[in-house]
């Protein structure tokens, strides 16, 4: 019986395919294990043996856990961000805008504590939040800032204050019970410290989120 042939092109797509869902499955038990309250130690190993794979296999898609840590940050946080991101952008406030963004991100933990671990555990070894996070909180503090709204001395600055305090907030929230108010009193303390007045920073830190329209995880 003759071998039926496989088009060349179809060979192709195939092994992409094959491909595109070993690099999924590798993601998804990163995830997983960063999700726990010990995955900032999640070795390749471990990650290996989770998606059922080899480790020559898994460096056959990432060059080690750096790089995986930013795939996996990206995954997480790129919907959420674009989201994020449109509904702060209809608020005429600056400081409204940093102060909404930062909720939104504290908020989400109080809703899936495995997404607010995840965040504690990627960014122990490398960008807060990753990348696309990073760049877009300096860029909320450079507005607010070129509006003569947030009077810090540097975007890096008010960018590390924002996210740094939101790292450290998610954190005591993952470990601590906190009460209804401990978002909007973070919120303020950031606000302070980008250099918005007491009064305004205590009153816009408790302004009515907008909605926050995303897809499904």
């Amino acid at each position: 019986m003759t071998r039926a042939k496989v088009d060349p092109q179809r060979r192709i797509e195939i092994g992409r395919e094959r491909r595109a869902r070993t690099r999924a499955k590798i993601i998804a038990a990163a995830f997983d294990m960063f999700g726990e309250q010990n995955g900032l130690f999640v070795r390749v190993e471990d990650i290996a043996e989770r998606a059922g794979i080899t480790r020559a296999t898994f460096y056959d898609h990432f060059h080690g856990m750096a790089e995986l840590r930013e795939a996996v940050s990206y995954e997480l946080t790129h919907d959420f961000l674009i989201a994020v991101t449109h509904s702060v952008s209809l608020l005429e406030d600056p400081r409204e805008r940093a102060a909404a963004a930062t909720r939104f991100y504290l908020e989400r933990v109080r809703h899936d504590p495995r997404w607010g671990w995840s965040m504690i555990n990627l960014s122990a070894n490398g960008i807060p939040f990753g990348d696309e996070t990073h760049r877009q909180a300096a860029q909320t503090v450079q507005e607010g800032m070129s509006a003569s709204q947030l009077t810090v001395a540097d975007s890096a600055i008010g960018r590390d204050i924002v996210l740094g305090t939101a790292l450290a907030a998610i954190g005591t929230m993952l470990r601590e019970k906190k009460g209804d108010d401990y978002v909007a009193a973070v919120v303020e303390a950031v606000l302070l410290g980008l250099g918005v007045g007491a009064t305004d920073a205590a009153e816009i830190a408790r302004r009515p989120l907008p909605p926050l329209k995303r897809s499904s995880p």
